[in-house]
């Protein structure tokens, strides 16, 4: 894969950067519902990397150090951990989750998905939970990561399913999308859904150098208290474009009838009970970087 012609590379980290930096409080206060399902991931990852004591783990786009923490409480105090985020404020509350829980085998720093800046074969597992879809180039981001780990190291990564099998992180938006009358990005565009194509996936690792490439489905378990909760929740996470958009059309990025709309299109979901239940389902990546 090639970066597509109507694609700058240079403003879309920049842009991407804005964004995650703006979210971050965002995210930090939507944690908590996210990690109801999420954590599931998280340990799926670990399981599959086969992350143990001794170990050196790399953890891209770790936001607010997820799986990183987790990682670091498993290779113990032989072991280390580095994450790797494009937003400093995203890695300064992952910072402050690792002081709080007592972890010092794991330090962050900033890094993008397709330049990371450390001697290759620095790693024994390389970590990313729904953090490599971001990349503007695939095979070169899977590239970057392969030269990364030594010979025999593994990847264990989750990616996002097709939208519609990913309700939790695509209803919003495609509500908010409709009220907005936004067109459909460019192909090639990074974003949540670019690799939910199994196929093309493999092939990508394939290319990049990676040997032994499965791509397994796993259904995560997200449960929202409240229809209401969700849209907050995505009120939380939205990126400001979307914001601004939301506020040149209705004078306010907190239009009651948008959030309401959100609420009512995630009102199928709900349970007898009242809370959602929102299975969607993320691709778990399991490759070994060749010898070379």
């Amino acid at each position: 894969m090639t970066t597509p012609p109507q694609i700058d590379p240079r403003t879309v980290k920049a842009e991407q950067r804005e964004a995650w930096d703006a979210i971050s409080t965002g995210w930090r206060t939507a944690r908590e519902v996210f990690e109801r399902g999420a954590a599931t991931v998280t340990r799926r990852l670990l399981e599959l990397g086969e992350v143990g004591p001794g170990h050196r783990v790399l953890d891209i786009a770790t936001g607010l150090g997820d799986p990183a923490l987790s990682a670091a409480r498993l290779v113990g105090a032989t072991g280390s951990v580095v994450g790797v985020d494009i937003s400093n404020s995203m890695l300064s509350a992952a910072r402050r989750r690792a002081a709080e829980a007592g972890l010092d085998t794991v330090d962050f720093m900033v890094g993008d998905v397709e330049s990371i800046d450390l001697p290759a074969g620095s790693f024994d597992v390389a970590l990313s939970r729904w953090g490599l879809m971001f990349a503007i180039d695939h095979v070169a981001a899977f590239s970057g990561v392969r030269r990364l780990l030594v010979p025999g190291g593994v990847l264990a990564a989750a990616v996002w399913g097709p939208p519609a099998t990913a309700p939790m992180m695509s209803l919003g938006y495609r509500v908010l999308s409709d009220r907005l009358q936004l067109p459909a990005p460019p192909p090639g565009t990074p974003g949540p859904f670019s690799m939910s194509d199994p196929r093309r996936l493999v092939a990508e690792l394939a290319e990049a150098g990676f040997v032994d490439v499965s791509v397994t489905e796993l259904v995560v378990p997200f449960r929202v208290d409240s229809a209401w909760q969700y849209a907050e929740f995505n009120r939380a996470v939205s990126p400001p474009k979307l914001l601004a958009l939301l506020r040149e059309r209705y004078g306010t990025a907190d239009d009651l009838a948008t959030w309401e709309a959100v609420a009512t299109a995630a009102g199928e979901y709900q349970n007898g009970d009242g809370k959602l239940s929102m299975p969607s389902i993320t691709l778990c990546v399991r490759a070994v970087a060749a010898g070379v």
